[in-house]
């Protein structure tokens, strides 16, 4: 079965498309995706190969370049750790992503930067299946963010955060549904600055299956 997805987004004036195709080959996953702007434009062409939970071999045509990546899951005290393991080939980058399930409600996220020795931690929680909570920190910044997200119907979530660093806030709704695809409108402001208009972007997602 071959699945292909259309984005197309406009962003303050600005208006775009990424068309991407899936081909299932028993366990593992065939992928391309390339961007339209007056037409295709294969200057930024990715061919990716797979294992859904297992790993992802991303390659960049036009640049030559590879992005690897490995997933794999362990239990620590009864719980249930999710590791990803990242390699940027040509920017010669390495991170560790791991996130601990603590139970339905609650989980502890953390992202590592070898070459920067950076390091973000989040904690995610979830309250009453509607509406979730997630503080983090970044050390390399020395900086809090914050988001808050609430589902207000079966296929329709709001999100507001906040880049304590960069004094941006952002809101966000969004609807995902199995059979219509995806929508997203977005609004950023800088409370740095209230005199700078705030940026607007719209994004729809069609899906097909043949």
């Amino acid at each position: 079965m071959i699945r292909t997805s259309l984005t197309g987004r406009y962003d303050n004036g600005a208006s775009g498309a990424v068309a991407s195709a899936t081909l299932n080959a028993g366990d593992f996953e065939l992928k391309g995706k390339t961007t339209f702007i007056n037409g295709p434009s294969f200057e930024d062409l990715s061919l990716l190969v797979e294992k859904p939970g297992s790993f992802v071999i991303d390659y960049n045509v036009p640049k030559k370049d590879v992005k690897f990546q490995f997933m794999n899951t362990a239990r620590v005290l009864e719980k249930q750790l999710n590791l990803t393991y990242s390699h940027w080939r040509g920017d010669n980058r390495t991170a560790l992503d791991g996130t601990l399930v603590i139970d339905s409600s609650n989980k502890l996220s953390a992202n590592y930067e070898l070459n920067s020795r950076n390091c973000k931690v989040k904690y995610s929680y979830m309250y009453g299946g509607l509406l979730t909570l997630e503080p983090s920190y970044d050390f390399g910044k020395n900086s809090w963010d914050v988001a808050v997200s609430r589902r207000v119907l079966d296929d329709d979530v709001v999100r507001a955060s906040c880049q304590s660093s960069s004094k941006v806030l952002e809101l966000d709704w969004c609807r995902n549904t199995s059979i219509n695809g995806s929508f997203k409108v977005s609004a950023s402001i800088n409370l740095a600055d209230p005199l700078k208009t705030p940026t607007f972007s719209v994004e729809s997602r069609l899906n097909f299956g043949v």
